[in-house]
């Protein structure tokens, strides 16, 4: 992103840099371990097992949302490391955002998201009197790390690898537990309900 004539400017730009690269990566290997548990999926449904079958269709549902966020993270990195740039330009850098740099460079080593998100905070902070102010990162960044994922996701990906496959899974559904009789009946509706709009589409 940035050409920054001297050494003190690639100094500021080459953690950024480097920064989005990595969580770019990242992303990408929460997308394959994403698919690798879809296939897990396939697996399970196809042995009649739709227990195992729901659990990692929640490991998959919960990556996917980890490379999504780690995707947006490095799309506001690599915004940042844009404004350096300008700053760099427009001879506004600061002692403050040299150290916010070494900061940046710290937070990345332990690869934390939300230490990365703070420090781009007060990266901003620092671009904020030049007007190149970027967005503020959405209240679920934190969501990669929570340990639910909503039962009606988990239903709508088994019930969606299932058809791809055709394979068989309602009477095994309905033979859950009690506890999870809601995923059965939620499945079942999601089925009905594409079926409808697919009976419906020939008419359009």
């Amino acid at each position: 992103l940035c050409c920054c004539p001297s050494v003190s400017s690639r100094q500021l730009c080459a953690p950024a840099q480097f920064t989005a690269k990595q969580l770019e990566k990242l992303a990408k290997k929460a997308e394959k371990d994403s698919k690798a548990e879809q296939a897990k999926v396939k697996k399970a449904l196809q042995q009649k097992n739709v227990e195992c079958a729901r659990v990692y269709a929640e490991n998959a549902i919960r990556k996917k949302n980890e490379g999504l966020n780690w995707l947006r993270m490095a799309s506001r990195v690599d915004a940042v490391a844009s404004k350096v740039q300008t700053a760099v330009t427009m001879k506004g850098v600061t002692k403050n955002m040299a150290q916010v740099t070494k900061a940046l460079d710290k937070a990345l080593s332990s690869m934390d998201l939300q230490k990365v998100s703070a420090v781009m905070d007060k990266f901003e902070q620092q671009v904020q009197n030049l007007d190149v102010h970027t967005s503020v990162m959405e209240d679920s960044m934190s969501s990669a790390t929570t340990l639910t994922t909503p039962q009606e996701q988990v239903d709508s990906l088994i019930v969606q690898i299932a058809e791809e496959n055709g394979l068989e899974i309602m009477d095994q559904l309905n033979q859950l537990p009690e506890g999870a009789s809601a995923v059965g009946e939620s499945s079942v509706r999601s089925q009905e309900d594409q079926l409808s709009r697919r009976s419906v589409l020939p008419q359009l």
